[in-house]
């Protein structure tokens, strides 16, 4: 079999498992990829992410993570929204929760279909293969870009001509030798949408972002109380945040996701804030059974949900910010503190 042919099998295989998008590339990355990590890095942008650190020199390139491997697939699955996440801003007494949490955990579907991809690779071409989905030291963007599947933009994130922001990228190593497609290039242009959108201000220069300043680390990542001179800016956004993503014009070529289990769960489009705050921590692990909010424990979401509250300006809700003020959790009572604060105002 030629690698052109081994190449095409993979691909047809990659879609009928339900993958929209496959590209293949080598396994290594250019010295810049690994300096721009360590200068992210370095500049501390990273917050308390340690893990980005701990495993650098694994981070920079698939050849320092896996010395074997050959090639990597790259794959994407589509998981556009029908609405516009941006209208939900407005939507001051209901929690706005990113696009890609609204359903079902991705992780759990794209790896499904990643170790079937893989298991066929190694049955039919006899050879190594590991399976990844943001779930270990890859630099899934910079290989995807490098495969042709898109291009980081300006907001660091992946964009793609025929899907604009909605992609979840998962990736296939292998020993094999396979034909490579040709880079994607940058076409942000002078667009600077995504730069300008963004509420805390996180990108301090275009394909610079500072994690600690931005909404979706600090409603996800960040343990413990949120610093003030983000509160306000957060607005309704209890988990994650799709401002430099939504506004992106490459949009105009995204389509809805046809994977049901990534179309929004009815209570989750937009719920109630005075609802969600009273989740104890079991109701809270009965909701978000197999969602991805479900990994930062109750705690961290309700303390966004006050935030949220107290951004809302309905003093009905003061009495659901009340009740939380003697909760065990100095991130729960401290943030009700401050709701009922800017409630009051």
């Amino acid at each position: 079999m030629t690698m052109a042919t081994r190449t095409n099998s993979i691909r047809e295989q990659a879609s009928a498992i339900g993958f929209d998008v496959v590209a293949i590339t080598s396994a290594s990355l250019p010295d810049k990829a690994g300096h721009g990590l360590r200068a992210f890095i370095g500049a501390g942008y990273h917050g308390t992410m340690d893990w980005m650190e701990t495993r650098i020199a694994q981070r920079a390139s698939p050849d320092g993570l896996w010395p074997e491997a050959r090639s990597v697939v790259m794959l994407g699955v589509n998981y556009g929204s029908e609405n516009d996440p941006l209208k939900k801003l407005a939507l001051k007494s209901r929690g706005n929760i990113s696009v890609y949490a609204q359903n079902r955990d991705y992780h759990d579907l794209v790896k499904k279909r990643l170790k079937r991809l893989a298991r066929w690779m190694v049955a039919t071409h006899d050879c190594d293969v590991k399976v990844f989905v943001d779930t270990a030291p890859v630099m899934e963007k910079p290989l995807a870009e490098q495969a042709g599947l898109g291009w980081q933009g300006k907001h660091t994130n992946m964009v793609s001509r025929d899907f604009g922001s909605w992609l979840f990228l998962g990736s296939v190593f292998t020993t094999l030798e396979l034909a490579p497609d040709a880079p994607e290039s940058d076409h942000c242009g002078n667009c600077r949408a995504c730069l300008d959108i963004c509420p805390t201000r996180a990108f301090p220069a275009p394909y610079k972002i500072d994690a600690r300043r931005c909404i979706s680390y600090l409603t996800i990542e960040h343990k413990g109380l949120i610093p003030l001179e983000f509160r306000k800016a957060m607005g309704n956004r209890i988990y994650g945040c799709d401002d430099c993503l939504a506004v992106c014009p490459w949009n105009k070529f995204a389509r809805q996701t046809g994977e049901i289990a990534f179309h929004p769960r009815e209570e989750l489009k937009a719920p109630l804030l005075a609802e969600l705050a009273i989740l104890d921590d079991a109701s809270f692990r009965a909701m978000f059974a197999g969602s991805p909010i479900k990994r930062i424990g109750r705690n961290r979401f309700i303390r966004n949900v006050l935030i949220a509250i107290g951004n809302s300006g309905d003093e009905t809700l003061i009495g659901v910010a009340q009740e939380l003020l003697d909760d065990p959790a100095v991130e729960i009572s401290e943030t009700a503190r401050w709701a009922i604060t800017e409630l009051r105002r």
